[in-house]
């Protein structure tokens, strides 16, 4: 295997086993190790140090506390390896080690500060830079890079914490929106599901009821059509609620195992004849993808539904057509029309969302000859 390809393979093994390490080891690990150099510095530079050297040791252990608490109290430990290193510095003697320590500090109190306390950082780089080198014989370079430096240091680390906060707002964002399109899903298919079925079985309920002294058999026939359609609505509903709960297997084996599609149209129609209003179905389009056929049935299901329950219709049309720039989707009743200042309900709001999702668009309003017009449009090759 080429080695390109192992290091490819080892990289995500060893970021995962990097994850998996206990936070308080991963904040203890490289305290004990700046602790040791400067443990051997500091006994090295003995001869130097002389009699202060419990101080220097005291510090020492100071300087690797603050790096073991970095990111549990990211300001507090910073202070402390400040004061820590101004000692160090002032009382006993500069070490070449102990500054990385501090350095490491700049870098938590950026990171891991927080957005308001964060910004103590820079004034204690500051106050720390000017502690270490009062009194000491050197150029005005040294001080202002050390500066630089230190100050470079935490705002890496404060961006990094910027950059993250931004990721997880966009995040929340991003599950914000993709709960309130659950949400309208779901209101859509227990719109079109619970709406069309009641609608049809309260049609078919009154024609029963004013027909059952004249024509018995006829009502009994609508009595029938009502069963039939609470049943196929029950069906759909455990569909629906399997989806919701993740049981979908746990069906029962006669009811549906998907949406209904344009296939299930003459089915529709014949249920919307029997409720009193006759469809002329006419369908020119080669097999539609799956969104696109869900949708397709669902549009010419709620605007049928309508036509049947508000404008008082007694035909309607439906046309599903091929063209060269995707599927139309026509609906068309005999009915009263829309009235005046007429404002779309959830069911002509759920088609347009229907046709959103998929890129088209969707138009309702007065017919061409009176009554209403639902239009839907599903661009071609947009099917999900």
């Amino acid at each position: 295997m080429p080695p390109d390809v192992v290091s490819r393979l080892r990289l995500p093994a060893l970021t995962r086993a990097l994850g998996r390490v206990p936070a308080p080891l991963a904040d203890a690990a490289p305290a004990a190790v700046l602790c040791a150099a400067m443990l051997v510095e500091r006994l090295g530079a003995a001869a130097r140090i002389g009699g202060r050297m419990p101080l220097a040791l005291a510090l020492t252990v100071l300087l690797a506390a603050a790096v073991a608490a970095r990111r549990r109290a990211p300001l507090a430990a910073y202070l402390l390896a400040t004061l820590a290193l101004t000692a160090e510095a002032q009382a006993v003697a500069p070490s070449p080690i102990s500054p990385y320590a501090n350095l490491l500090g700049a870098y938590a109190a950026g990171r891991y500060g927080g957005r308001g306390r964060a910004w103590w950082g820079p004034p204690l780089v500051v106050v720390g830079v000017v502690g270490y080198f009062a009194g000491q014989d050197v150029e005005a370079v040294m001080p202002a890079g050390v500066l630089a430096v230190w100050l470079a240091v935490w705002a890496f680390g404060w961006a990094g914490a910027f950059r993250l906060a931004e990721q997880a707002a966009e995040r929340r964002r991003a599950r914000a929106e993709l709960l309130a399109e659950e949400r309208n899903r779901i209101a859509r298919e227990v719109h079109d599901l619970v709406g069309h079925s009641l609608n049809l079985m309260l049609v078919q309920a009154g024609a029963a009821r004013r027909l059952i002294d004249r024509t018995p058999e006829r009502s009994r026939e609508l009595l029938v059509e009502i069963e039939r359609t609470g049943t196929d609505a029950l069906g759909e509903l455990d569909r629906v609620l399997g989806l919701l709960r993740g049981t979908a297997s746990q069906l029962p084996s006669d009811a549906p195992d998907s949406e209904p599609g344009v296939a299930e149209l003459p089915r529709l129609t014949e249920r919307m004849a029997q409720a009193g209003l006759a469809v002329a179905l006419h369908r020119d389009t080669p097999p539609l993808p799956p969104e696109q056929d869900r949708c397709a049935y669902r549009v010419v299901q709620e605007a049928l539904t309508n036509a049947l329950r508000h404008s008082g219709a007694a035909q309607a049309g439906v046309r599903i057509v091929g063209r060269a720039d995707g599927t139309l989707i026509e609906v068309t009743d005999d009915g009263s029309g829309p009235p005046p200042g007429h404002r779309p309900g959830r069911g002509l709001t759920g088609i347009a969302e229907r046709a959103a999702r998929l890129n088209g668009t969707a138009q309702h309003g007065p017919g061409p000859n009176g009554g209403f017009l639902v239009r839907v449009l599903l661009p071609a090759g947009d099917g999900r």
